[in-house]
């Protein structure tokens, strides 16, 4: 559990700070059409790999499957956000969870914070995460992180608190693990009054990440769809992006259109629906049974990754 915390904390940085050149701000994502797929290698020696589709626009949700293929070790889940406005900021709650299961069926299932986009009004927009996230292990502990935001005067960017505990005692934790997710932070053991380095972001070196060339893609993967815009924005073209953008919707609402009129049924490529989904569901009643009301999963599927024929 405390490697999974790590490798979590870790991953928290790579998703929502360090892809952010220094000096710069958010910038707005495209938004993803249905069936959009992205395949990346991890590595030198290429060995982990992703597999990511977008399996529906309305409401927006991307499964994803990771796995190293030496280890065995697999990661399947998805994701979506429901956007919010609060004050002066945006908060998307991120819905759905991911599992990841060990060779030996040891298992781990996670969900995900809420992130608030702040700096919207003055053109300078950066994310923090807030709320809570959880982590449930089949080896009966589990994990809670909070995560608060700077505040007004004071406070720490960028700050998480987590407690691992057991299923069986959890009025007791095992380890609290407290500092910043893109930055230091410590471990402490139930009992002592003394923390110990738990990570430092900075110490870390990010694997090298491999994608096929435009030209070797398939026509519904992410670099390949977005060719035009994405070329058009590099060049400082705003008309032509625009315009390219419009004929991918415009393309993707006659698709729309004429699944409708012959009521065919649009179906993802490498993912299919499963609810309940055994793993998922037998790990949220034990998440359930320790932190009641604090969690309330909307649903106990996932998006579960079958190989493409």
């Amino acid at each position: 559990m405390v490697a999974f915390v790590k490798w979590y904390v870790s991953s928290l940085n790579a998703s929502y700070s360090s892809r952010v050149p220094k000096g710069e701000w958010e910038k707005k994502p495209y938004n993803p059409v249905l069936g959009e797929q992205f395949f990346m290698n991890w590595g030198d020696n290429k060995d982990t790999k992703a597999v990511i589709e977008q399996v529906s626009h309305h409401p927006p949700l991307t499964g994803f499957h990771i796995k190293h293929e030496p280890s065995g070790i697999t990661l399947n889940g998805h994701t979506g956000q429901k956007t919010r406005f609060s004050t002066t900021s945006l908060i998307c709650d991120q819905v759905g969870q991911s599992l990841l299961v060990l060779p030996t069926d040891e298992s781990y299932l996670l969900t995900s914070p809420s992130l608030t986009v702040h700096g919207i009004w003055y053109a300078a927009p950066y994310i923090e995460l807030t709320g809570n996230s959880y982590v449930q292990s089949t080896t009966g502990l589990y994990a809670t992180f909070e995560f608060t935001s700077r505040g007004w005067i004071s406070g720490e960017r960028n700050h998480f608190k987590c407690y691992i505990r057991k299923n069986g005692s959890p009025k007791e934790y095992v380890y609290k693990i407290e500092g910043q997710w893109s930055g230091k932070s410590t471990i402490t053991a139930y009992g002592s009054k003394k923390s110990e380095p738990f990570l430092d972001i900075a110490s870390l070196t990010p694997a090298s990440k491999h994608v096929a060339p435009v030209e070797e893609q398939g026509d519904m993967e992410s670099r390949k769809v977005w060719q035009k815009v994405s070329d058009a924005i590099r060049q400082g073209d705003t008309a032509t992006a625009s315009a390219e953008k419009s004929k991918i919707e415009n393309q993707k609402r006659a698709e729309l259109a004429e699944r409708q009129a012959s009521s065919t049924e649009w179906s993802p490529v490498y993912f299919r629906w499963q609810d309940p989904e055994p793993h998922v569901q037998a790990l949220q009643r034990m998440l359930q049974s320790v932190v009641k009301a604090k969690y309330d999963p909307a649903t106990n599927g996932n998006w579960v990754y079958q190989p493409a024929n």
